[in-house]
């Protein structure tokens, strides 16, 4: 059975059960958030485990990055691939994207790029990074002009977490495509392999959607190719590995079905799980709900605010219940931020440890989350500014990378 026959299934079982993950939408219905073994075995990816964890330092050289290291990159494809090709001497290149809804992105946005950028300087290798301002316009009340003002916004964030612009190349679906006629060629390529039954059944289009999102799957998945920048790659075929959160995944294994058929190597990934609205881990952080996230705009005292006043505890109700039973850092929203965010293995396992057993209130570990977050916050703030429109047009210009 092919990938993206076999995620058909997957998709429709999924639906059916207490927990919903799609391309768009990600809901369940547990305090904990959604079930992420599950996920794996009805996915059909493998876990990010013991064994490979220490294969991935031993071919890096160094100790992995916290996130991963945490389990929060948890799911993969192919990964063992891309460390052979490493030990070989071989060259690799990262892709990874997102969907321009909002002037500013949130702290969950920036957990697929915090993981990318790490990957980049230890494995000194090119990274593509697709703004699907196409998709927005075609998904949300937005329109072309607008989409594609806030891909170049974005952007801006984006390239204020430190990417080095002689490695990485951002570009917006909506002004790339036809600056590159490889782009849309490989598209087609994709477009001809994959039925209107496969893409309805993978992603739930209904009769009553726009055609163009029918279409705009093998858009996404081009990237996954190399031959889709000549100006990078030459004439050369170099495997793709894209860290992404696992909701993305739907695209990728009808990227990997088809991969074969089109002579390419498949597209390696490494799945992160979800970052937890403010509200619980029911849902993730949304840019369409100002109170489930932290945005990268948000001063020191509305990241206090919103914390303090909609982080969801997993502490007990009283006072004495919490001294007695300690709390649960399994659903505790600010436990969870620190996780993300908190780099230090031993002062995060401290804090869980008197958390859970009592020692630590509810108000003590938002304190906590709320002095880890607001100087993350704040220095991207600062780099930001230095982001002028002609830093953005060199990282958007098509051109040869240094890799």
């Amino acid at each position: 059975m092919s990938e993206s026959a076999s995620l058909i299934e997957k998709v429709e079982e999924l639906k059916l059960d207490d927990d919903f993950v799609d391309p768009w939408n990600v809901t369940s219905s547990s305090d904990a958030g959604v079930d992420y073994d599950k996920l794996i075995e009805r996915f059909g990816s493998s876990k990010v485990d013991a064994e490979l964890l220490a294969r991935f330092e031993k071919v890096a050289g160094q100790p992995v990055h916290h996130l991963i290291r945490r389990g929060i990159f948890f799911s993969h494809r192919d990964l063992n691939a891309i460390l052979d090709m490493v030990e070989q001497g071989k060259k690799f290149y990262l892709y990874t994207g997102r969907g321009p809804s909002s002037e500013s992105l949130h702290l969950g946005h920036l957990v697929p790029f915090i993981v990318t950028k790490w990957l980049q300087e230890v494995f000194d290798v090119p990274l593509v990074i697709q703004l699907t301002d196409d998709e927005k316009t075609l998904w949300k009340d937005l329109t072309v002009e607008q989409s594609m003002k806030l891909a170049r916004e974005n952007a801006k964030d984006i390239i204020a977490m430190g990417f080095d612009v002689n490695k990485t190349f951002i570009f917006s679906d909506l002004d790339f495509m036809g600056k590159c006629p490889a782009m849309y060629q490989n598209v087609i390529r994709i477009a001809k392999r994959v039925t209107f039954n496969q893409v309805r059944g993978i992603f739930g289009f209904g009769d009553m959607d726009p055609i163009g999102k029918i279409g705009f799957p093998p858009v996404q998945a081009a990237p996954s190719f190399s031959t889709t920048f000549p100006f990078i790659f030459g004439g050369k075929t170099v495997r793709c590995l894209i860290p992404c959160a696992i909701d993305q995944d739907p695209y990728f294994r009808m990227t990997r079905d088809v991969a074969p058929r089109i002579k390419l190597p498949k597209p390696a990934l490494l799945h992160s799980k979800f970052f937890p609205a403010l509200q619980g881990a029911k849902t993730k952080m949304s840019a369409s709900d100002t109170n489930s996230a932290i945005f990268l705009t948000d001063t020191a005292k509305e990241i206090k605010t919103k914390i303090n006043k909609h982080a969801f505890s997993g502490g007990q109700v009283t006072l004495e219940d919490q001294r007695r039973l300690g709390a649960n850092t399994d659903i505790d929203v600010s436990y969870q931020l620190l996780r993300f965010f908190l780099p230090d293995d031993e002062q995060l396992e401290n804090i869980r440890v008197a958390y859970s057993k009592g020692e630590m209130l509810s108000g003590e570990i938002k304190k906590l989350a709320i002095e880890t977050l607001q100087p993350i916050v704040a220095e991207h703030q600062e780099q930001r500014k230095l982001v002028t429109e002609e830093v953005l047009d060199q990282f958007m210009s098509i051109r040869k990378l240094n890799f």
